[in-house]
C-alpha cells in the first residue's frame, strides 16, 4: 500500500525532514535534482530521442525553479547541450533558487530570460516553473511559456515534481497546464496525479526517494491509500474445512421488467468473488432469464401490488382494498432480508414508486450491511431522509450523475475535488462513499480515503456498475469491513478491467466479460 500526500502535508515532511531528523535542504534538493536528471536521460536512450543533445530547463523562481536548474547543472555536467531560461522576477526567486543560480553561472552553463524561449527539433523541456504549493490561475508570462510548449506535440517534457499548471490536492488546470511525457515527483505521490485531469497530464509518473522517512508522514499525515498488487493478501481467506454458509449469504435486489441483466451481473460478480449463496429478489418477469442464465442463484420473486400508492407508500382510500397484497410484498422482502449476511439493492430496480418504499423496508428492517447503488441512489435524492439509516451500515457506489442528484451539486464542482466531495457525503450521512469516476475515491465517515490506480476505458460500459456493486457485497458478506470491502472491491473491478481489455481489447469488452474476468 502506498499514500498521496497534499501539498500542505509534503511541505510539512519536508520541514520534518529538515528540522526534527537535521537533512539539510541542500541535500534534499540535490537528490531530487539528481532523479530528474536520471529520468531525463532514459527518455534520451529511447529510439525518439537517440540522438539528442539538447535540454532546455524552463525554471520559476521557487524551489520548483531551484529543482530544474540543479537538474540542467548536472546533465550538462555529462555532456549534454543545456540552456536555462528563467521565468519570473529574479531578485525574488528563494534563498535555494538564488543558490542554484549562482552555482550555474559558475560553471559557466548559459542562463537566458525564458522571454527567448524558442524550441528546436531534438529537444526535451524540464518544466519546473510551479510545483506543488500552485493555488492561484497561471496568467501572463507563464501562460504564454507553457502554451508555447505545450504547441511542440514532438518534444518530450519531463515535469519537476508536478506539470505545472496543475492543482497538486485535485488535479485541476490551474488556467492551463503543461502536457509532460514523464513526471519526476519526490517522496511521495501527490493526490493531484492520481486525480483527473492531472493523470492525464502527467504521462509516466515516477515516485523518487529523495530522504524523506515515514515517520515524518506518519507525524503529519497523508491525504489519501493507494492499493497494489501485493495488498490482495488482505481478501478473505478460504479455509479447506468450509461450505456455501462459511462464505457468505448474499440478498441482491436488483432488475424490473427489461432489465433483468443488472441482477444477473451483480450476482455473477458476487458468484466470482466467491460468496457462498447468492439470493436475488427480482420482478417475476425476470425469474426464467435469471434461473437460467445463473442456475446457481436463488431466485424469489417480488409480487408488486398491482394499484399504485403515493411516493410516501400511503394507499389511497381507493386502493385499500390492495392492501392484503402491499403486506405480502413487505413479508416476502423482510424475510429475504433475514435470510442475509449482506444486501446489495438498487442495480436495474427502475424508478416506480414502489422503489422508495422498498428502499425504506430494507434499511429499517435490517442490520447487515447494505450496498445502495443505482436506482437505490435515485429513490435517496428523492426521499433524502432515508440517509438516516445510514449509519455505520451502508456501502454508496455513485456515478457522478448520481452524486450530483444526491447532493444537489453539478457534475463540475463534484469533479473539481472529488475527495472532498465523496468525504463530505460520507461524514454528512454515515455511508462509506464510492465516487465512481475514471478515478474512483472512496471515503469513509471517518476520514479514511482511497484513490484507485487500476482499470481502462474498457469498462466505460453499460452494467459495470452493477458488476461492481456485487463485487463489494460479495467482500462484505466474506468479513470484509466496509470501507476495505468498498476499496479492494473498487481495485478488483479495476484489475479485473485491464484483464478483460488484454483479452477483448478496449473497445470490445462487455460487462459480462469484466465479471469473468474477476477469476484472479
Amino acid at each position: 500500500m502506498k499514500y498521496t500526500v497534499t501539498g500542505k502535508q509534503m511541505k510539512a515532511i519536508d520541514q520534518d525532514t529538515i528540522q526534527r531528523i537535521g537533512v539539510p535542504s541542500i541535500v534534499l534538493m540535490e537528490r531530487a535534482a539528481l532523479a530528474v536528471a536520471d529520468a531525463t536521460e532514459e527518455l534520451l536512450k529511447t529510439e525518439k530521442n537517440k540522438n539528442l543533445v539538447r535540454i532546455a530547463a524552463v525554471c520559476g523562481t521557487g524551489n520548483n525553479g531551484a529543482d530544474g536548474i540543479a537538474a540542467g547543472r548536472i546533465l550538462w555536467g555529462r555532456g549534454y547541450e543545456v540552456t536555462i531560461f528563467l521565468a519570473g522576477n529574479f531578485e525574488h526567486g528563494t534563498e535555494e533558487y538564488q543558490l542554484q543560480k549562482r552555482i550555474a553561472k559558475q560553471v559557466g552553463i548559459s542562463m537566458r530570460p525564458a522571454t527567448e524561449l524558442e524550441l528546436c527539433d531534438g529537444e526535451i523541456v524540464l518544466d519546473a516553473l510551479f510545483g506543488i504549493g500552485l493555488g492561484r490561475e497561471i496568467e501572463g508570462e507563464y501562460r504564454q511559456l507553457i502554451e508555447k510548449i505545450n504547441q511542440r506535440q514532438d518534444i518530450d517534457v519531463v515535469a519537476v515534481d508536478i506539470p505545472s499548471g496543475i492543482h497538486g490536492d485535485t488535479g485541476a488546470v490551474m488556467g492551463t497546464a503543461s502536457q509532460a511525457t514523464v513526471t519526476v515527483t519526490f517522496g511521495y505521490m501527490k493526490s493531484g496525479l492520481l486525480l483527473y485531469p492531472g493523470r492525464d497530464y502527467a504521462g509516466k509518473v515516477l515516485v523518487k526517494d529523495i530522504g524523506f522517512f515515514d515517520s515524518s508522514r506518519e507525524r503529519t499525515g497523508w491525504d489519501a491509500a493507494v492499493l497494489e498488487w501485493g495488498d490482495m493478501d488482505r481478501l478473505p481467506k478460504r479455509p479447506p474445512d468450509s461450505n456455501k454458509g462459511t462464505f457468505g449469504k448474499l440478498l441482491v435486489i436488483a432488475g424490473s421488467i427489461g432489465m433483468s441483466g443488472a441482477a444477473y451481473l451483480s450476482a455473477l460478480a458476487a458468484y466470482r468473488m466467491g460468496v457462498g449463496l447468492v439470493r436475488i429478489l427480482t420482478v417475476p418477469e425476470n425469474r426464467t432469464v435469471l434461473q437460467t442464465l445463473l442456475p446457481e442463484a436463488i431466485v424469489d420473486v417480488l409480487e408488486i401490488p398491482r394499484k399504485p400508492f403515493d411516493r410516501e407508500g400511503r394507499h389511497e382510500e381507493e386502493t385499500l382494498p390492495c392492501y392484503p397484497e402491499w403486506e405480502t410484498f413487505c413479508q416476502a422482502v423482510k424475510e429475504c432480508c433475514a435470510w442475509s449476511n449482506g444486501i446489495v439493492i438498487g442495480p436495474g430496480l427502475g424508478q416506480a414508486p414502489y422503489v422508495e418504499k422498498l428502499m425504506e423496508m430494507v434499511l429499517a428492517s435490517t442490520e447487515v450491511p447494505v450496498v445502495v447503488d443505482a436506482d437505490g441512489l435515485n429513490a435517496v435524492a428523492r426521499i433524502p431522509w432515508l440517509t438516516k439509516y445510514f449509519s455505520e451500515r451502508v456501502i454508496v457506489t455513485p456515478h457522478m450523475g448520481e452524486m450530483a442528484r444526491l447532493t444537489g451539486q453539478s457534475i463540475a464542482a463534484l469533479k473539481a475535488d472529488r475527495l472532498q466531495a465523496a468525504r463530505e457525503y460520507a461524514v454528512r450521512t454515515g455511508a462509506v462513499c464510492v465516487l465512481k469516476d475514471a478515478s474512483t475515491v472512496t471515503a469513509d465517515p471517518e476520514g479514511l480515503t482511497w484513490i484507485n490506480t487500476s482499470g481502462s476505458s474498457a469498462m466505460a460500459k453499460g452494467g459495470s456498475g452493477d458488476v461492481l456493486s456485487g463485487v463489494i457485497g460479495g467482500l462484505l458478506v466474506q468479513g470484509m469491513s466496509r470501507v476495505e470491502a468498498a476499496a479492494w472491491g473498487v481495485y478488483l473491478h479495476g484489475l479485473a478491467g485491464e484483464k478483460a481489455a488484454k483479452k477483448q481489447g478496449e473497445r470490445a469488452v462487455m460487462a459480462q466479460e469484466l465479471a469473468e474476468a474477476l477469476a484472479f
